[in-house]
């Protein structure tokens, strides 16, 4: 039966009831819908707005409900409208009457809004919760490979030494920001809509500060129409989602390339890849480009949530059952890659000498080499530059990097190269020399690890 029958003279169309269903998304709210519901009787009862005995049956049969379909006595009832009509539904015809006064001081527009925030409030924890694991691995990662030199990059071309630790640390701080953003968002939706109405509030005398505590808002929301209409945490939530997906995709990219024969930095485990149905030399890193491809599934999510929103007037319109599709698949989406991304991680393989090989053969050491001439030959900078980049095509043209390049060939270039050199453009002291705050440094590698780990300790993003 339909909540709003009283009004209609016909039966909806089966394909009405189809089309406006929101049963096999919004199921997955059934707790949080219960415990507004218990939140909500309580307070009714307390106000004396129904009689107290009616009130504890009430939160009885809706906490024996919530056991029924926990343990799978209870079946959600997929003709059901939405999951609020199913529970409503079921606690009327387990209570008769007491059943059919839960709904006393109540729109389904701010119960929808609770539900949501409840349930995204939880969701957001675990996401957390598991990008905080992401982030301890990358940590211990980037400890054991702080003094591993490779080659940093810009626009693909090798630029400049680095460690497989910082790189690794880079997206550690990536990914403290996104813990931030999620932090943030939970702040923002901290109100519960409860009590708002469908728009205009009611004429009962609710005590909306009690519900407000009873299910762990800071306090109720200050304008009705605002609390029925409000989504802006929805689209916060996806953004957050959508820019962590962002750095998840950035790092699964380097991933694909780094494991791949042109670079052999890294061997992920067999348990993260798959093979070939015809070559059988190929171990891909599936789950690395799928991850890479599910952000641009969650940036569509984003996309609609702001779509849906941007022409809606006050308050609560049909549109906005949308939200829930978009934001739980955002949601999920993160989930489901953060999930095998961390222990594919964990169980990598770091090819140090590889790595090594690729920083020794770019001259990326090319800019420590100009600097000492600056520093130490007094050269100007442009001057220094220039020399350097000579002695570089000089080693492309002999076949030499600037460790292996005779002492006679860099005083072709400029009598003021001596022995010094050789000492300034090893790579572990190009790589170890980088001290200051925030550089590759080994001992700040380490630093920055064990800093990022205390943090999480802490409880802090």
């Amino acid at each position: 039966m339909k909540l709003w029958k009283g009004r209609f003279k016909k039966e909806a169309d089966p394909r009405t009831n189809d089309f406006n269903s929101s049963i096999a998304f919004d199921s997955r709210m059934y707790r949080q819908d219960i415990e507004g519901s218990i939140a909500h009787a309580t307070m009714l009862g307390r106000q004396g707005i129904i009689n107290m005995d009616e009130s504890d049956k009430i939160c009885a049969e809706l906490k024996k409900i919530r056991s029924d379909i926990d343990s799978g006595v209870l079946a959600i009832d997929p003709d059901a409208e939405d999951i609020h009509t199913f529970v409503e539904q079921e606690l009327t015809s387990r209570l008769g009457n007491p059943g059919k006064r839960l709904h006393t001081g109540r729109s389904r527009n701010d119960q929808v809004a609770l539900d949501i925030r409840l349930t995204l409030r939880e969701d957001c924890a675990g996401l957390m919760e598991q990008i905080k694991e992401l982030v301890r691995v990358l940590c211990k990662k980037a400890a054991q490979h702080s003094a591993t030199v490779m080659p940093g990059y810009t626009h693909m071309q090798r630029a400049q030494p680095v460690t497989f630790g910082h790189h690794l640390m880079a997206y550690a701080e990536m990914l403290l920001r996104d813990i931030s953003r999620f932090e943030d968002t939970l702040k923002r939706m901290d109100q519960c809509p409860l009590g708002s109405g469908a728009l205009a509030g009611t004429t009962y005398p609710l005590d909306r500060e009690m519900t407000a505590k009873l299910l762990g808002f800071s306090s109720p929301t200050r304008n009705s129409l605002d609390g029925v209409s409000d989504r802006d945490f929805c689209a916060e939530i996806a953004f957050a989602v959508s820019l962590c997906m962002v750095h998840l995709s950035r790092l699964c990219e380097e991933l694909v390339l780094w494991c791949s024969w042109e670079f052999k930095f890294i061997e992920l485990d067999d348990a993260y890849c798959t093979g070939s149905s015809i070559m059988p030399q190929k171990k891909n890193p599936d789950l690395a480009e799928l991850i890479r491809g599910k952000s641009g599934r969650v940036v569509g999510d984003l996309t609609a949530l702001l779509t849906m929103m941007k022409g809606l007037s006050l308050a609560y319109n049909k549109d906005m059952q949308e939200d829930k599709e978009a934001v739980f698949d955002a949601v999920d989406t993160l989930k489901l890659c953060l999930t095998p991304l961390t222990p594919m991680l964990e169980t990598m393989k770091v090819l140090e000498r590889n790595m090594r090989k690729a920083a020794a053969g770019g001259f990326i050491n090319a800019t420590d080499c100009a600097d000492w001439l600056v520093a130490s030959k007094g050269l100007p900078f442009r001057d220094a530059y220039r020399i350097t980049g000579e002695v570089v095509a000089l080693c492309i043209e002999h076949g030499e990097t600037l460790e292996s390049l005779p002492l006679e060939e860099y005083r072709r270039v400029h009598p003021a190269f001596d022995e010094g050199v050789y000492n300034v453009i090893s790579l572990d002291k190009c790589v170890g020399d980088r001290k200051v705050l925030g550089g590759p440094a080994p001992e700040n590698v380490r630093a920055q690890a064990e800093y990022v780990l205390a943090l999480l300790e802490r409880g802090e993003g």
